[in-house]
């Protein structure tokens, strides 16, 4: 098809031939452009705007032919967002959070911890009302809330904002890990100092605290010294190292004390040279092993990441790093892996690596995701996969069979391996009842929601394929056939219509009316012309108005148009002409006309066609009783004097009092000839034939 501007020009054509007054039926149908043949799917490519019986491209290829129901709606499928089996509950990332996650989840797989968390006094869950939201106020009580979550919920993740809310943490500043893991256990043992059960009360002691000594000898006089100390991890060098042996033997070596840094001894009552040493005492059940990753550079007075592969094992033996033989084994099993991802140490991303006590499996904690390693082994896979900033890169270290190589992890858990037992009690971690209840309530919202998630998904389903019926039955009916009757539906509510985003309001035609309350003829761009039948069961449906049918057609805006069109082709020829007459010697008889209106005549022709125009364009709506030739220029202001050059014809020889002007050398007698073209133009300028006396209040 034809581009639209070449269209609407093709639809005046016949103007060149047809004078206002000789204007049929057949011209006006050529106006709205009624016979253009139609366009055919799969030739035109997109709406041909300037065709009102082009209905190819206007959103129909959606619907005709098969769809996918899933094209009706965009909710996600609720299931989506419950537990896979046998597979944990992630965490959502509140921000910048993901660090908090890492460690929660790790405490969760500490099976005595989570059992020894469930046994605390929660007497506000226990007389909890169920038909009320459960909100925990104490870091113990969001923990157990939290761990019977993680535990049982059907959820596919939680939500731990309470929790993090409590800690008062920013959501959105990432803190230093290390140091959350240190802070988090302070509070949490002091919390418990608080239980009435003296199991309770040193839990944190029993599974993560340990002992060693700073190991004083004076160098004078042989005397030793032992200061105890209590530790929750061990703080671990790794710059200089290649495996967690080398870092663990730094931080037992002998260091020594002289200079400014010289020991006072009480036996010697003096400053001595001394040695100092680390002297493990005791070991806990879990022992943490802090990787120091993120240390102080000096130069620039910043943090910085040390991207150091460091070499650590499944069994780590560390019988040999003490000096006291213990009567148990000091055999530890590893049982998490944390990893920071990122060469930065003030941005990138924490999850975790976590070995299922009950079953063995080795699993990545990613926040909401969680995934199954497979074949019961630790896999760090991509997390090893950073961009390296250095001129060199580091090849990744080859690893022995039971040993795993990492730059990324920063912290590694390990518990006391101990003997097989089939005590189901030390294994199954079972929810308190009062818990459960809680759990149990969460996961009736969750199955409502699911439920409802699903019946709107349904509605929208149901919907959509009744709004695919309807458009089948209806599209094939809109076209207008040859002699038929017709209706005008906007081309903007079709689109709408076989939108299925949008909603489908009542068919408004009121813009597209003219002054004569019609179709105006230059909105044929915006409108397409539909089958009675069609539009009949569209407003029916839909509703809306005014009716726009083949009587609206507006011959009086056609006929305007053509006026307007005729007189901007016949402007040239005739401006020649009357120059030509005015530079004969005039007659006797004629009319009067301003010199200056005579010298700018042409200008103010085109300028008032142009404005003709463009009022015939845009007078839609606009029913006032005004006639296709009112214009306002000839409303006329005669305040003013006459001036060299005016803005409406004639009017520089009317005088103050609205007669002909006394000043006869502003004016010029033209013949009737000359008068009749000019009136062409300027329909309604005022018009002073030479009998016409000058105004006597002047004289």
């Amino acid at each position: 098809m034809a581009p639209r501007v070449k269209l609407e020009k093709a639809a005046w054509l016949w103007v060149e031939t047809v004078k206002p007054e000789d204007i049929k039926q057949e011209h006006v149908e050529l106006a709205y452009r009624i016979n253009i043949p139609a366009c055919n799917r799969g030739i035109c490519r997109r709406n041909c705007k300037g065709n009102p019986n082009c209905l190819v491209g206007i959103g129909e290829q959606v619907w005709l032919g098969e769809i996918d129901e899933n094209t009706f709606h965009n909710i996600d499928d609720p299931n989506s967002e419950r537990r896979e089996k046998n597979i944990f509950v992630g965490l959502t990332n509140l921000g910048a959070t993901c660090y908090v996650n890492t460690f929660l989840q790790v405490w969760f797989h500490n099976l005595e911890l989570r059992r020894s968390l469930y046994k605390c006094q929660n007497s506000r869950a226990q007389e909890h009302n169920i038909d009320s939201d459960y909100e925990p106020q104490s870091i113990c009580e969001h923990l157990q809330y939290l761990f019977a979550l993680l535990q049982n919920s059907n959820r596919k993740y939680i939500d731990p904002s309470g929790l993090v809310k409590a800690l008062g943490l920013d959501t959105g500043q990432q803190q230093d890990a290390q140091e959350f893991s240190n802070l988090f256990l302070s509070l949490l043992e002091e919390t418990l100092s608080k239980e009435k059960n003296p199991n309770l009360q040193n839990l944190i002691q029993q599974q993560f605290c340990g002992q060693f000594f700073y190991v004083t000898i004076c160098n004078q006089c042989g005397r030793s010294s032992a200061l105890p100390s209590r530790f929750y991890e061990l703080e671990l060098n790794i710059q200089g190292h290649k495996n967690l042996t080398e870092c663990i033997t730094e931080f037992l070596k002998e260091e020594k004390l002289d200079g400014e840094n010289r020991y006072f001894c009480e036996n010697c009552q003096s400053k001595q040279k001394a040695t100092r040493r680390i002297r493990l005492h005791s070991l806990p059940p879990t022992l943490n092993l802090q990787l120091m990753r993120f240390v102080f550079d000096r130069q620039t007075g910043l943090k910085k990441k040390l991207n150091t592969f460091i070499n650590f094992p499944e069994q780590l033996d560390m019988e040999p790093f003490l000096e006291r033989k213990l009567d148990q084994k000091c055999v530890y099993e590893l049982s998490a892996v944390l990893i920071h991802r990122g060469i930065s140490a003030y941005s990138g991303h924490y999850i975790a690596h976590v070995k299922d006590a009950l079953t063995g499996d080795w699993y990545k904690f990613n926040d909401e995701e969680i995934e199954k390693m497979e074949g019961k082994k630790l896999q760090l896979g991509i997390e090893e996969d950073i961009a390296e900033t250095g001129k060199t890169q580091s090849r990744k270290p080859k690893c022995s069979k039971g040993y795993h190589c990492s730059r990324n992890a920063y912290m590694l858990v390990y518990k006391l391996q101990e003997e097989e037992s089939s005590d189901s009690l030390r294994t199954n971690v079972e929810v308190p009842s009062f818990l459960q209840k809680l759990v149990d309530q969460d996961n009736h919202k969750f199955e409502e929601w699911c439920m409802e998630m699903a019946n709107m998904r349904k509605l929208s389903v149901d919907k959509g394929r009744a709004k695919h019926e309807e458009v089948k039955e209806l599209y094939d009916l809109l076209p207008a056939k040859d002699g038929e009757p017709y209706e005008f539906i906007p081309l903007d509510w079709l689109k709408k219509w076989l939108d299925d985003s949008t909603a489908t309001k009542e068919i408004d035609t009121s813009i597209f009316l003219c002054s004569h309350g019609k179709l105006h003829p230059d909105k044929m761009g915006e409108i397409k012309r539909v089958s009675l039948q069609a539009a009949k069961l569209l407003y029916e449906r839909y509703g809306g108005g005014p009716r726009l049918d083949g009587s609206s057609l507006c011959r009086d805006c056609v006929s305007e148009r053509c006026r307007v069109l005729r007189l901007k082709k016949q402007l040239d020829e005739d401006y020649k002409e009357i120059s030509n007459l005015v530079k004969r010697m005039p007659s006797s008889e004629g009319y009067w006309v301003g010199k200056a209106s005579l010298r700018s005549w042409r200008q103010l022709a085109l300028e008032q066609l142009e404005e003709d125009d463009h009022e015939s364009r845009h007078s839609n709506g606009q029913t006032n009783g005004q006639g296709p030739y009112t214009n306002n220029k000839f409303d006329l202001d005669v305040s003013g004097g006459a001036e060299d050059e005016t803005e409406t014809f004639n009017e520089d020889i009317i005088c103050n009092h609205g007669g002909l002007s006394i000043l006869e050398a502003e004016r010029k007698l033209v013949s009737t000839e000359v008068w009749t073209k000019l009136r062409e133009y300027f329909p309604k300028a005022p018009e002073f034939p030479h009998i016409q006396e000058p105004c006597r209040q002047c004289l």
